[in-house]
């Protein structure tokens, strides 16, 4: 079969993400590279109570929830619970995590547009008083 559109195909592969950001384990499948564009798309799984560390988006970012329960939280405010077809915008800049309900994976796709200004800021761990008072 012939691939009319010439773009390279390259199979997806999971990985688990880097345990240096993640509280738990996560697991990240990149479905779209900057090496085509200026923007990656990863499908990222948490399994109950992982979550990552507080962190920010030079160029923002966009989360896709696509099964589980999970949440968001931006610094200094309350948590968001996340379900199935929710939406985030996260503006540039801002200093937020996001992870897994206790009790529920979460998977949600990560969208990065101009990763040319860089993925993420990482920063220190959500601990483990701030991730319970999400489920409040």
């Amino acid at each position: 079969m012939s691939n009319s559109t010439n773009i390279p195909q390259t199979p997806a592969s999971t990985k688990r993400a880097a345990a240096e950001n993640f509280i738990g384990t996560a697991w990240v499948t990149m479905l779209a590279g900057a090496n085509l564009t200026d923007c990656t798309v990863g499908d990222v799984t948490f399994e109950p109570g992982a979550r990552n560390n507080w962190h920010s988006h030079p160029a923002g970012q966009i989360l896709v929830v696509t099964a589980g329960v999970g949440y968001y939280q931006e610094k200094g405010q309350p948590a968001q619970r996340l379900r199935v077809g929710d939406a985030v915008t996260i503006a540039p800049g801002v200093v937020h995590w996001h992870g897994a309900a206790s009790d529920s994976l979460f998977t949600h796709l990560a969208i990065n547009p101009n990763v040319s200004q860089g993925v993420a800021n990482w920063l220190e761990p959500v601990t483990d008083e701030e991730y319970q008072a999400a489920h409040g």
